[in-house]
């Protein structure tokens, strides 16, 4: 069925030919058609990661298939999303190893961008859970792999955006919870300095993350709001929670109902968002205790918030620079504010150390932003890669829409292995997407005039 999709981001939008599934032989079949697919599950990425001309939907490949209550194992399909895990796995004491900032992904989609979440200093990413899982190759046939088994298949199916193949089920571990709360901690920092040397002085937490105001210049330049967190215990609860420690959270929800006119988007409506926000906490530091889906999925609770940022959509631009590149981060951040394009949802946290093939997190600090696309936004980013590159970081490819083949390659030292396996389990790149196509991992450079969406057609929109 011909439709129109798009990501998060609502930027870029294609046609595509979607095909569902609800058992593996009817997989089998679509695979084997003469023709090329990306795997797509809840298209929570925001770019182009998923997208292509004939996409393969996860969304109805979405059973339990056991779940060990003892040890916390649970394999699942890989169409289910992080919410219905968690309906399920939360009643029993358990939560999920790792998860990122909206709970409406699946499981594939989890393991494809290999995502990282609030712990990643202690816990990893999500591929560090993974026990197994099965993946079903261009040729037809399902290949078990595992850190231990078929590794090189495993590697590079964690973080590689759908290239191997289609993740059929996996296997992965559980984090034990007493109760399905949040001991919260939030503290004020006036600035970049404060912010960073609070992260080393509660690193021992195992959630953090900062929202940063991205626009504020001088003595209070960076100035941001540290959120930490651990799971609660039954004693850190009152007598109302402690009757249900384990709650599945109220289903409580609001809709963004069309999309904002773009002018609405401004550097006027950014700062006063900012001021406000700031200024909710009165108190340098606030303690409380909260239900798990306000600390880790504050946006879940409006749908189709992406709204928000207008018709033409919007580009997360995300990048990670080493501990020791802190100038690198000034940078970037002066730049920001000098064109004054700066994000309502500015989000910064540190990753530890992570050795993996593609994968995006690398120890050092991540920045998250959320642009509107305008008129010479494009330009602008290209020059935000130079300095992310020039201080040694690089970019998150499940959050690209525009990234440059060299921008890519300058980042990940191990992209050569990493394209070498995609060669070996989809030689004919029967598994492409858009994006991959842009950025020549499933297009040979000499021979492909890939067609990247630089500024010129940004700019042929508006």
């Amino acid at each position: 069925m011909k439709k129109q999709i798009a990501n998060w981001g609502n930027y870029p939008v294609i046609e595509s030919d979607e095909k569902l599934f609800s058992y593996t032989d009817e997989l089998d079949k679509l695979v084997a058609q003469p023709k090329s697919y990306i795997a797509r599950g809840n298209g929570r990425c925001y770019g182009d990661a998923s997208l292509a001309d004939n996409t393969i939907s996860t969304l109805k490949y979405d059973k339990v298939l056991s779940f060990d209550t003892e040890k916390g194992l649970l394999e699942v399909q890989s169409g289910i999303t992080l919410d219905q895990v968690l309906d399920i796995i939360v009643p029993k004491g358990w939560f999920l190893p790792v998860t990122p900032g909206t709970k409406y992904i699946t499981i594939g989609g989890a393991i494809a961008s290999d995502v990282h979440g609030k712990n990643h200093h202690v816990d990893g990413a999500f591929s560090h859970h993974v026990i197994e899982m099965d993946v079903l190759l261009a040729n037809g046939e399902t290949i078990t792999c595992s850190p231990t088994n078929n590794n090189d298949l495993f590697e590079a199916t964690c973080g590689g955006m759908g290239l191997t193949g289609v993740i059929e089920k996996v296997i992965f571990d559980l984090k034990k919870i007493e109760t399905s709360f949040i001991k919260q901690k939030q503290v004020k920092a006036e600035n970049l300095e404060e912010i960073l040397q609070l992260f080393d002085t509660y690193a021992h937490y195992t959630y953090s993350v900062a929202w940063i105001d991205c626009l504020k210049k001088r003595k209070n330049f960076g100035r941001s709001i540290l959120i930490l967190g651990e799971h609660a215990k039954i004693e850190d609860l009152n007598d109302k929670q402690k009757s249900d420690p384990l709650q599945l959270p109220k289903k409580k929800q609001i809709t963004f109902p069309f999309n904002l006119p773009s002018w609405v988007l401004n550097t006027f409506t950014v700062k006063a968002f900012n001021f406000l926000y700031y200024g909710k906490n009165f108190k340098k530091e606030i303690n409380n205790v909260v239900s798990y889906e306000p600390f880790f999925y504050p946006l879940d609770a409006i749908l189709h918030w992406n709204r928000g940022y207008g018709k033409p959509g919007f580009i997360q631009y995300q990048f990670v620079l080493p501990l020791e590149a802190k100038q690198g981060l000034i940078d970037i951040l002066n730049r920001i504010s000098d064109k004054g394009i700066g994000s309502f949802l500015a989000v910064l946290k540190v990753f530890g150390k992570q050795e993996s093939l593609i994968s995006f997190p690398t120890e050092g600090y991540t920045l998250a932003l959320d642009i509107p696309v305008r008129k010479g936004l494009f330009e602008f980013l290209d020059e935000l890669d130079q300095i992310v590159l020039k201080y040694g970081g690089r970019l998150y490819m499940s959050k690209d829409a525009r990234m440059k083949p060299e921008v890519l390659k300058a980042g990940y030292p191990h992209l050569d292995r990493f394209k070498a396996i995609i060669k070996k389990f989809n030689p004919d790149f029967k598994f492409r997407s858009h994006q991959s196509d842009r950025l020549l991992l499933t297009k040979d450079e000499d021979k492909s005039k890939v067609k990247i969406q630089n500024s010129k057609i940004a700019e042929a929109q508006f």
